[in-house]
């Protein structure tokens, strides 16, 4: 996947976080996604310009957070380094990421991340298959977050480190492997025909 393309994915994911009724989302998480859209800018003091901004995004009345839930969430953003606020001589304050909190993003993007089903199946599958090292140590956890999120995805597991999916999902796996900087130890296959296809198709109800 190339940057623009994984920028793009990000990106979808968090316009798509706005407009979902489904997706739980606290005062702090809200903020953090709402910056994430290209940084926010404005004139006037910090609280009054975000409470205006939650407004902006959720004009419905819909996770309308109160002054203080705001104002903290603000304040824990700045503590924990997931986003700087910078004040000018004129009173323009803005709001940005810094690199742990797009980092931050990244991690959301994969916890919410999901694959969308085409109405009519190609019939033909993808087998991800995947040898990741087990040093340094880091790819452990690698490893670990993308067999967690594959099996909540619903793929099925052929063999230990391949699995099988009957949809398109190279974008979406991809992004997960940059997350975890380890795209070169994942490849994804396009399968007209297996052996025990039947199970398959029993699998997923196709």
């Amino acid at each position: 996947m190339t940057k623009n393309k994984e920028e793009k994915s990000i990106k979808k994911t968090v316009e798509d976080f706005f407009y979902s009724d489904s997706i739980p989302a606290t005062a702090t998480k809200f903020l953090l996604m709402t910056v994430a859209l290209g940084g926010v800018a404005f004139v006037g003091a910090l609280v009054p310009g975000l409470i205006s901004l939650s407004r902006e995004f959720k004009p419905n009345g819909k996770n309308k957070y109160t002054k203080k839930e705001i104002k903290n969430a603000a304040y824990n953003l700045k503590k924990r380094k997931l986003i700087e606020i910078i004040e000018d001589n004129n009173g323009k304050v803005t709001v940005k990421l810094t690199n742990k909190g797009q980092k931050r993003i990244k991690e959301i993007v994969f916890e919410d991340l999901i694959i969308s089903k085409p109405k009519k199946w190609d019939k033909k599958w993808r087998v991800l298959i995947f040898d990741i090292p087990t040093k340094p140590k880091m790819y452990n956890r690698a490893r670990d977050a993308i067999r967690h999120k594959i099996k909540a995805l619903g793929f099925f597991q052929l063999q230990k480190s391949v699995w099988i999916y009957p949809y398109e999902c190279e974008d979406e796996i991809l992004l997960v492997a940059e997350i975890y900087n380890v795209q070169k130890y994942i490849e994804i296959l396009t399968v007209e025909k297996f052996l025990y296809e039947k199970e398959l198709t029993k699998y997923f109800k196709l």
